[in-house]
């Protein structure tokens, strides 16, 4: 009867994956059958604890937080988590040996966001490591399937790619971000006064990401390399979106990419992959 626990918590990080994210979830339909799962556990993993930090404000934060960290770690020792999310996630922590230094760090990444409200460049980068770029590295674990040699050489990709995908994200997200909690991720900039030169100061740094991320989808296994670059592809098309925008626009409004734009990306994506030129 373990198998059907297995499966009911597993479809709840499935489930949650899909009413969460639309592009993800279609990203991971993608992917090789025998890695779909391993990836929803770890996003329903990473958008339970997100939510605490984003969404419960009328409850105690600061007791839920490390009440589910406490959960998490209790769950990977065990090997069992009356909680489907926290259990889905040890299963795939436990069967790809992902990196406890990974948890850690995204756990102080979202313990900063009950106190943090601006940053300097180092709590930034210190932020993106552990909120994204971890996140990264525990899919490339999965992807990588133990092949240890494979994982080193693609770690910066994933990270860049990690990276990439957080900061359209603060991007996109302005409005909510520094209306709705007073964040401000950026360093140095004020809202305020959001000028174009900050703008393309953070546009630069993001055309960056996207460029060493590319080089490792690349070199991805073919169970992972079409579902991964699909997902770079919606997150590039939203980056080039916003850069076209003035400042003021992206700070009035959540920059999104229609239905129609998402089935473009795939349905191009398909071909490019069908004709090897990714």
């Amino acid at each position: 009867m373990m198998h059907l626990f297995h499966q009911v918590s597993q479809l709840c990080s499935k489930v949650t994956t899909e009413q969460y994210s639309t592009s993800f979830s279609s990203a991971i339909r993608l992917l090789h059958s025998d890695l779909r799962q391993p990836i929803h556990n770890i996003y329903g993993f990473v958008r339970f604890a997100d939510e605490i930090v984003d969404t419960f404000h009328d409850y105690d934060k600061a007791l839920l937080l490390p009440e589910f960290k406490a959960e998490t770690y209790a769950a990977i020792q065990r090997g069992i988590s009356l909680n489907p999310i926290l259990h889905s996630f040890q299963l795939t922590v436990n069967q790809f040996q992902i990196d406890h230094d990974l948890i850690e760090a995204f756990f102080k990444s979202m313990e900063m966001d009950l106190s943090n409200k601006q940053y300097d460049a180092d709590g930034y980068n210190e932020y993106i490591y552990g909120s994204a770029e971890v996140v990264g590295l525990m899919c490339l674990q999965v992807f990588c399937e133990g092949d240890k040699k494979l994982y080193e050489e693609l770690r910066m990709p994933a990270r860049s790619l990690g990276a990439a995908f957080q900061k359209v994200n603060f991007l996109r997200d302005l409005k909510a971000d520094f209306e709705g909690m007073e964040r401000v991720y950026f360093p140095g900039c004020d809202f305020r006064n959001f000028t174009e030169y900050e703008k393309r100061q953070i546009e630069e740094d993001i055309a960056t990401d996207f460029r060493m991320a590319y080089e490792g989808i690349l070199k991805l296994p073919l169970k992972a390399r079409f579902g991964v670059y699909v997902a770079y592809k919606y997150y590039l098309s939203l980056f080039k979106k916003i850069k076209r925008l003035q400042p003021q626009r992206i700070l009035e409004e959540r920059i999104r990419i229609p239905n129609y734009g998402k089935a473009f990306i795939v349905a191009k994506a398909g071909v490019r992959s069908q004709l090897n030129i990714l």
